[in-house]
């Protein structure tokens, strides 16, 4: 179905922070756009505001007249939607046209300079702040985000004459096959989503094969000292990065008074002076990655450097929600392991002498499985941990697999609580609270206005 034979979009799975970057994106395509999602959130809020008609039963008679011709009704559905779900049983029994989220994002970008972001883990920052750098210099670009970014208060934006799409490629489901990237960035291969893969060596070459995928004449920018073996057609050039060493890198990298300041290095220049705009090591990184992809294409110095330090963050990305002398709210949508390590190092390296206390929701019963003696060795880099029970997302629960399997392995000594979510505020009402992070890729941060209320009485 092509773009001008669609008068309406129908989205299963409305409120997942991908599918909405494109019911905003059909939206400004003057399509009329309606949806289903398990749970009203902010984010379908903000849509329903913004014209679209959302509900949250799964009954085929509340999908509206305008959604129900397969001539002119495209249908969309996230990995999150079962296959036994009574709409999509509807689409399918009547012929529409059904695609996967990801699918209808490689359609969209093919034809664009597609600049991607992959890896475990950094790529809704690394993205958005690519973005953010092509959106503010004379390139511009259209970028789908995988996260609210703070500068624009949106996951979509918006250019009518930049060849430059933006865009987060995510290996869940091996949705990122779809893309046909011009460029891109791969942050890490630690592994993930084994409910999926099975095995590392299986992930690791979903992540080969993605690399495959990129155009002529493009680029791969890989982090130093992966696993993964890439296989680029001819004519892709090759670059790495990392804080310290590759072609991309940071050298004087200066750290204080609350600010972080380096000079960036590139094969074929030096940009001094790049000052974050969200203060927290791990950026270093991930800003890195991103101007070497607005760097290859064309960003000047100037641009970047004006960019990064206007930088505001991602929404759940160590997103500061409470500043003040007495304790700091921070909020880290974290989930794997090894993010929840960088994490706790980028706030160890901020407050030294501070008690650091993590509110930890586990997300999916594989990944509790697969990985909760990693989540116990990186929550046991904090002074305390509150674990709640896990966020099942798509699944159903697995016996013997609960939060009770991190708590265990836990270090000896560490000061530790396992609750229910709705008994954590009562519990950190009764603690020492300096500096907090509430991690995790559940709905823990629905609490977080409370927490503030409690945290500011």
């Amino acid at each position: 179905m092509k773009l001008d034979e669609i008068k309406s979009v129908y989205f299963l799975g409305a409120g997942g922070i991908g599918v909405s970057a494109l019911i905003r994106f059909f939206l400004s395509k003057q399509k009329a756009v309606a949806g289903y999602d398990r749970t009203p959130s902010e984010l379908t809020a903000r849509l329903i505001k913004e014209g679209v008609d959302i509900h949250y039963e799964e009954d085929v008679t509340l999908i509206p007249d305008y959604c129900r011709n397969p001539k002119t009704t495209l249908v969309v559905y996230s990995a999150a939607i079962p296959e036994t779900h009574q709409e999509l049983t509807y689409f399918r029994k009547e012929g529409f046209e059904i695609q996967k989220r990801a699918q209808v994002l490689g359609t969209v970008t093919l034809g664009t300079k597609c600049l991607a972001v992959a890896g475990t883990h950094g790529k809704t920052t690394t993205s958005t702040m690519a973005a953010h750098i092509l959106y503010q210099s004379a390139l511009g670009c259209t970028a789908f985000l995988g996260g609210i970014s703070k500068n624009y208060e949106t996951n979509l934006l918006l250019s009518t004459d930049s060849p430059f799409t933006v865009v987060e490629a995510d290996e869940f489901d091996r949705s990122f096959h779809w893309l046909r990237p011009y460029m891109t960035v791969i942050t890490a291969t630690d592994p993930d989503h084994l409910d999926i893969y099975g095995t590392k060596e299986a992930y690791l070459e979903s992540f080969q094969h993605y690399t495959s995928l990129i155009q002529e004449g493009g680029a791969l920018i890989i982090h130093t000292g992966l696993e993964l073996q890439p296989h680029v057609k001819p004519g892709v050039r090759t670059y790495t990065y990392s804080r310290n060493e590759g072609d991309f890198h940071a050298e004087h990298i200066r750290i204080g008074n609350g600010e972080i300041v380096f000079d960036f290095i590139a094969p074929d220049a030096r940009i001094n002076d790049i000052q974050l705009g969200v203060p927290v090591s791990i950026n270093i990184e991930n800003g890195i990655a991103a101007m070497a992809l607005a760097h290859l294409n064309g960003a000047t110095p100037d641009e970047i450097r004006t960019a990064m330090k206007s930088f505001s963050g991602v929404d759940r990305r160590f997103d500061f929600r409470l500043k003040t002398k007495e304790v700091v709210l921070i909020s880290d949508y974290a989930h794997h392991p090894a993010e929840i390590e960088q994490s706790v190092r980028s706030i160890r390296e901020l407050y030294q002498d501070k008690k650091i206390t993590a509110i930890f929701q586990p997300h999916l019963y594989t990944r509790t499985r697969d990985f909760y003696r990693d989540f116990a060795k990186s929550l046991s880099l904090l002074d305390e941990v509150i674990l709640t029970n896990i966020y099942p997302a798509r699944e159903q629960p697995i016996p013997g697999v609960t939060s009770q399997l991190i708590y265990d392995n836990l270090r000896p000594g560490i000061e530790k609580t396992l609750c229910q979510k709705e008994d954590v505020l009562k519990i950190l009402a009764a603690k020492k609270r300096e500096v907090i992070i509430v991690l995790g890729a559940g709905d823990m941060d629905n609490y977080i206005p409370e927490m503030i209320k409690l945290l500011t009485k």
